[in-house]
């Protein structure tokens, strides 16, 4: 199997990283185009995966192309392609917002089409990515694309009615999270504690909560509510959160991102 990747950015890198750690592919199996030279070059000496500045030798040796590139870059790309693709070629979509059948009608045919949407903690291996196979795309496509997103973390597959509200709770809320770390860390310096270890304890107290929540497959809630004594120092922290509307604004916030997405 050779996986081609038109885009070689964080996202595109972090998926490549997964596979070869995983052993699912070795990187002889890839090949990836980027714009500029720095960026191939960065790649290759990074991965060990050749590398080349044409997309369209890419797409002619990919069994797997994933489309790793913005949104407003989609057109061309596609339209440069597209006659490199074939009945043969099973495509993937990493881009916000870009529906399935607005990805078939760029490249003006059928084509095996699977829609993904990643978030960047799957740099560390611990990413949470939507997968949405199209009408063309068999049941092995599926398998095949939920085993390769799997290699950087969890892969679900979820209907696209359910995409946009995807990319804003698994692909723009790491940039939510951070600024709650950051947020947490700052109130932790106004106490007196040196900034490098407020953010580090900040960050394990997310990062071991969210890990708690996962496994024990409790409602946040109720784990809210075991941290929370009676007349404690926690539920008073609860009040003034709620004081700001924490929720509330949070809530606002993947509704943002949901109707940007269906605007693009």
């Amino acid at each position: 199997m050779r996986i081609g990747f038109i885009g070689l950015g964080n996202m595109a890198t972090a998926i490549i990283g997964g596979l070869l750690a995983q052993g699912i592919v070795e990187p002889g199996d890839i090949v990836g185009s980027a714009k500029t030279a720095a960026t191939r070059e960065r790649r290759a000496a990074e991965l060990g995966i050749a590398v080349t500045a044409d997309n369209v030798e890419v797409a002619r040796q990919a069994d797997v192309l994933v489309l790793a590139v913005k949104p407003v870059f989609f057109p061309e790309v596609v339209a440069e392609v597209r006659g490199a693709v074939d009945d043969g070629t099973l495509v993937v979509s990493i881009a916000a917002g870009l529906t399935l059948e607005g990805i078939e009608g760029l490249f003006g045919k059928p084509v095996r089409l699977i829609r993904c949407m990643p978030n960047t903690p799957a740099l560390v291996g611990e990413g949470c990515t939507a997968v949405c196979p199209g009408p063309r795309a068999t049941a092995e496509d599926e398998a095949l694309v939920l085993r390769l997103m799997g290699a950087c973390g969890a892969a679900s597959v979820i209907p696209e009615r359910l995409m946009d509200a995807a990319s804003a709770v698994a692909g723009s809320s790491p940039a939510f999270v951070f600024m709650f770390i950051e947020a947490l860390a700052d109130g932790a310096v106004a106490a007196g504690m040196p900034r490098a270890q407020a953010v580090e304890f900040a960050a394990q107290a997310v990062a071991g909560s969210a890990r708690l929540l996962l496994e024990t497959g409790r409602h946040p809630g109720e784990l809210k509510d075991m941290v929370c004594s009676p007349g404690g120092t926690t539920i008073e922290g609860v009040a003034a959160l709620e004081a700001g509307a924490f929720r509330a604004a949070v809530m606002e916030a993947v509704a943002a991102c949901v109707e940007k997405a269906q605007r693009l």
